[in-house]
């Protein structure tokens, strides 16, 4: 009996094509995540002269991808750590120098205040008009010596050449020859009080200079109507004379030991 062989529609696919679809359909179940459904005897049920799934390296192909996706991940957070690190230890940096100098502003501004108010204190001060020197001849001391019948100041004993000093801040009124009272310098204190140097050998300021606590202002001597070298020192309320106060009087209310 003879048999006919099947064709058309219904003729059954060669191996060669059902192993090759078969292939086809697990690369693209393998690229969609699904290969993991698939059960292990099925894939080795089927004998074919086709390379297996895993010949065709598509398994070690996503093995790799996520293994340098990985890697890029880990890269990408370090470097947006190390750019945190970096952008904290600058801030950290500027405040450090700001709050260096804020301190050091603090510093100047401290100094600045402490120079003005040494400086204000050494202006206010009083100093004897001789260095180390001693009251000779005391105010009001009465006898023919003094026109006015006593003595309108105090002596201070000081040999011929020896440095006077303003007793403190103000300014020269009077700089000149004084009559009885030789070379002369009377100044206007600060505080508006007078005092006056005479006697003097010579002069070193002229009127309207202003003059500090200490500042040389002449050289004690012996000119105008005295018995021999010492500095006359008055205190006065004017610049005028018969306007004096007790010089030694005067002295001590400002911090003046004589």
């Amino acid at each position: 009996m003879a048999f006919t062989r099947a064709t058309g529609k219904h003729r059954r696919p060669g191996r060669t094509k059902r192993t090759t679809t078969h292939a086809v359909g697990v690369a693209a179940l393998t690229t969609t995540g699904v290969i993991g459904t698939l059960a292990a005897p099925a894939l080795a049920a089927e004998p074919s002269a086709e390379p297996s799934v895993e010949q065709t390296g598509l398994t070690q192909a996503v093995s790799i991808g996520d293994s340098v996706a990985a890697q890029v991940d880990a890269q990408a957070v370090a470097q947006e750590q190390a750019a945190a690190e970096a952008a904290a230890k600058k801030k950290a940096e500027e405040a450090a120098r700001k709050k260096a100098a804020e301190l050091a502003e603090k510093e100047r501004a401290a100094k600045a205040r402490a120079a003005r108010e040494a400086e204000r204190k050494r202006l206010n001060t009083f100093v004897a008009p001789i260095a180390g020197s001693y009251v000779s001849t005391g105010y009001k001391s009465g006898g023919s010596l003094w026109s006015s019948g006593s003595h309108t100041g105090v002596d201070f004993h000081a040999a011929s050449g020896t440095s006077v000093h303003a007793v403190g801040s103000g300014t020269v009124v009077e700089a000149g020859w004084g009559g009885a009272y030789g070379n002369n310098i009377v100044i206007k204190m600060n505080d508006g009080t007078y005092t006056q140097y005479g006697h003097l050998s010579s002069i070193g300021v002229s009127v309207g200079q202003t003059v500090t606590p200490g500042q040389q202002i002449g050289i004690s001597g012996a000119t105008g109507n005295t018995t021999g070298p010492h500095l006359h020192f008055e205190a006065r309320t004017t610049a005028e004379y018969g306007s004096d106060i007790d010089p030694v009087a005067y002295l001590r209310s400002h911090g003046v030991n004589v």
